[in-house]
């Protein structure tokens, strides 16, 4: 049983690093004007913020998958 818990939260938290390593643009923060990478940082919080509520969703469907019907 134990076992299982821990493949379980192993799953989740790749899928939540996967998650936000997809949805942060992070080639723009390498490749943008020196003036510009302070509303850079600004873009990439918020959609690190934007995609707290989509991962907590995604762990919530993983632990109980009767709440996706």
């Amino acid at each position: 049983m134990d076992s299982l818990k821990k493949r379980r939260a192993k799953t989740l938290i790749l899928l939540s690093a996967i998650w936000f390593a997809v949805s942060i643009p992070l080639p723009f923060l390498f490749n943008v004007p020196q003036e510009a990478t302070k509303q850079f940082y600004t873009l990439v919080q918020i959609m690190g913020l934007i995609s707290i509520p989509f991962v907590a969703l995604g762990v919530a469907w993983t632990l109980k998958p009767e709440l996706a019907q």
